[in-house]
């Protein structure tokens, strides 16, 4: 027995063995599903999917950045529109919103001229060429 196996089984975490009767169920163990039924009985959490929401922002100060965090660390997918901001507080918005999504796991992307998507680490982002394509028409982050 080697030294982290004897370090599992004194916290109670080594594993333990149980007999298994002939359609795959353990004796003397929790009820534990043959890998058939497990593949049967998907289960799907719908309060998760239905907790997904795009919120549409258009800040002008930096002030509103600390309300559009927030909904970052909500875990909420985030459209920014800064047509309205100037360079400066565009850049600032976007140095910090992207820390905020970087620290989250989540990612930035822009979607238009001063228009940016930020979504968290649950989110998938479909039309990587389209980044590419603003990118070459001048949109940078």
């Amino acid at each position: 027995m080697s030294f982290l196996n004897n370090i599992k089984d004194f916290f109670g975490m080594g594993e333990e063995e149980y007999e298994v009767d002939e359609q795959g169920y353990t004796k003397d163990a929790p009820y534990a599903e043959s890998e058939e039924e497990a593949k049967r009985n998907k289960v799907v959490n719908i309060h998760a999917t239905a907790q997904l929401q795009v919120i549409l922002v258009k800040p002008e100060v930096f002030a509103d950045t600390k309300q559009i965090a927030d909904h970052l660390n909500s875990k909420k997918t985030v459209v920014l529109n800064l047509e309205s901001a100037t360079p400066d507080v565009t850049r600032r918005i976007i140095d910090f919103l992207g820390g905020v999504a970087y620290a989250n796991g989540g990612n930035i992307k822009p979607v238009a001229n001063n228009t940016f998507i930020i979504t968290p680490y649950n989110v998938g982002f479909v039309g990587e060429d389209l980044v590419g394509e603003l990118e070459n028409n001048g949109v940078f982050l």
